[in-house]
């Protein structure tokens, strides 16, 4: 009888509140050198927000597109390319502070909204204070994430706060590997292949 590889793998059962940090090997355009946080996961499949992929455009240009009135320092601002999934709506994932339309709360510290009136309020400077603007989102289908975990795609560290929030977007992948112990510029990209 094969042995899934999956039995072999230690890690928690739920990875929401979890950062992925994807291996050097993962060369996939939307997910080379990223941090997802992952926002649910549940034997439904997993969905997450990538936190250090800036996109080229800027806040205000999403503003403009809304035809939202904006204060001009939030304008360059730096938008995330959440991931590959239904990259033209917005998330905002943002400590939680407030009450908002769509909102799903993945801790007591951070949640995930997807309405319009958080991105009007930030506009307005009346949202919340720590907040990332994303467009798209991840998304694996059941089994799917465990799979590429097991393949050696991604580690898996506990979520802070403070990368997604406090840490400059193009550090956080390092940053968030430091917590592991691991340089990730001394990790092969053929890690895992015999």
């Amino acid at each position: 009888m094969k042995e899934q590889a999956w039995d072999n793998v230690n890690i928690p059962e739920s990875l929401r509140d979890h950062f992925l940090i994807a291996m050097p090997g993962l060369t996939d355009p939307i997910f080379s050198r990223s941090v997802t946080y992952i926002c649910d996961h549940s034997d439904q499949g997993a969905m997450g927000i990538v936190i250090n992929q800036p996109l080229e455009l800027k806040l205000g240009d999403v503003f403009e597109q809304l035809s939202i009135e904006y204060q001009s320092k939030l304008g360059n601002y730096p938008v995330l390319a959440g991931g590959p999934v239904n990259m033209q709506r917005g998330f905002v994932l943002h400590r939680d502070e407030g009450s908002w339309e769509s909102t799903l709360r993945i801790t007591s510290e951070i949640s995930l909204t997807a309405s319009r009136d958080i991105v009007t309020a930030i506009a307005q400077q009346q949202g919340p204070k720590h907040a990332q603007f994303a467009l798209g989102y991840a998304g694996w289908s059941p089994g799917q994430l465990e799979d590429e975990i097991s393949a050696n795609s991604w580690l898996i560290v506990p979520a802070e706060t403070s990368i997604i929030f406090d840490t400059p977007i193009e550090q956080r992948w390092a940053v968030t590997a430091q917590h592991l112990g691991i340089d990730m510029n001394l990790i092969s990209s053929d890690a895992g292949h015999a």
